[in-house]
């Protein structure tokens, strides 16, 4: 790989974070609608999340999520929040990443809740009765 494109993934990658911390900001922003609040709580907690809904040591599949779920969601969410407000929030959020890089404990819990569920399920259909 080029050094070119490594400096263009980098620079993806760095957006992303800046936009996933402006989302969190936008979940608690009064000027943001109830529907893409909602959206960018989830999306943040999500992203923010050590845990992922597919791991990613399934092969190809638990990299989907990170490849192409995460920025779809990214751009949904962003795409319904009004553009001065976002824009307003990336500043904000530039700032905040040169200070500290968030964690979402609620969005780690929420993850963990939904796979303890489904190993529930697996556990409850293949365990003889």
């Amino acid at each position: 790989m080029s050094a070119g494109r490594i400096e263009t993934l980098k620079k993806w990658a760095g957006k992303m974070k800046r936009d996933i911390l402006a989302l969190y900001l936008a979940g608690r922003d009064a000027r943001v609608p109830w529907y893409a609040k909602a959206l960018a709580l989830a999306t943040a907690a999500y992203a923010l999340s050590p845990i992922d809904l597919i791991p990613d040591v399934i092969p190809v599949i638990g990299y989907l999520d990170d490849l192409i779920i995460l920025p779809v969601a990214i751009w949904f969410t962003v795409w319904l929040i009004p553009e001065d407000i976002m824009d307003e929030l990336r500043q904000e959020a530039a700032v905040r990443l040169t200070a500290k890089r968030p964690r979402s404990i609620g969005g780690a819990a929420i993850v963990a809740a939904v796979w303890l569920a489904a190993a529930a399920l697996a556990v409850r259909f293949v365990w003889p009765r």
